[in-house]
């Protein structure tokens, strides 16, 4: 399907990967994927990595709703010990940075990490130059406005058309750049209403024309738990439900808090598509 160069580590995916979320934040809209960088966070770890995780991607920084933005320093705190801590641990494993700072990202991946994901888009103008010259693979995500505003009554006359626009954008920007892999993220929940994210589930297949991995981020999400009336935490068989549409629609790459369940998803549509 793809390939990512991951600082000289070749990734060969020749079916749809599972990136484990991993969050060094007090205050992530799940608790369930909150983690220290300690006692915690190895065993998950560890326990991500057997139940089929591909790559582990690790945070600092929550985007909940009223969330308070930090600073690059502060993030860097959270971040830094627990990539160093998985790297000693588990060396093999490929790691990425969820973070819109290129200067966290350049400490992160000389940390351990191989890939940045960058829930901005690379609204900091640097970033684009900085991850050329990491040689890693970068995660471009969709967002509409800037990230203090990431939750404010998001409108669209064509939600599909706009991202898909933004991301001819982006991809050319980060080409010129000299990044080499680029993963697209339609950014689900993110400047979004559920019905807007909806609409870009059911036609994920249109960015097949830009012809780059795609991932999606659907994990227990409001656009899951509050179309079923329950909460995060109860939210896991709705998630299921939609990484599975999300599959057959064209993500290649899943992003989500319970690795186990997206990996038997992955199974089962793989089964599915290559029934005789």
């Amino acid at each position: 399907m793809f390939t990512l160069n991951c600082k000289g580590r070749l990734l060969v995916a020749d079916k749809p990967l599972v990136m484990g979320i991993l969050n060094v934040t007090p205050d992530s809209f799940y608790a369930g994927s909150r983690f220290e960088a300690g006692d915690q966070l190895l065993p998950e770890a560890e326990r991500m990595l057997t139940d089929g995780a591909t790559l582990l991607d690790i945070g600092g920084q929550s985007t909940r709703p009223g969330s308070r933005l930090l600073t690059a320093e502060e993030e860097q705190a959270r971040v830094l010990p627990a990539i160093e801590a998985i790297h000693h641990r588990f060396p093999e494993a490929l790691l990425s940075v969820d973070t819109f700072y290129p200067s966290v990202a350049a400490r992160a991946v000389a940390a351990g990490a191989s890939m940045v994901n960058d829930v901005s888009g690379g609204k900091d103008d640097s970033m684009f130059a900085t991850v050329a010259a990491l040689h890693v693979p970068y995660i471009c995500m969709h967002i509409k406005n800037d990230l203090q505003q990431l939750h404010h009554s998001p409108v669209y006359e064509n939600v599909v058309k706009e991202v898909l626009d933004y991301f001819i954008i982006k991809t050319a920007a980060c080409k010129k750049a000299g990044i080499h892999d680029v993963i697209i993220d339609p950014g689900f929940g993110f400047d979004k209403t559920p019905q807007h994210n909806f609409r870009l589930l059911r036609e994920l297949n249109v960015f097949s024309l830009l012809e780059k991995p795609l991932l999606v981020g659907l994990s227990r999400k409001s656009t899951v738990y509050k179309t079923l009336g329950t909460t995060a935490a109860g939210a896991l068989n709705g998630t299921t439900a939609l990484n599975t549409l999300a599959l057959n629609n064209g993500a290649q790459l899943l992003r989500v808090h319970d690795v186990k369940e997206a990996v038997e998803a992955v199974t089962l549509y793989m089964e599915y598509k290559t029934a005789l």
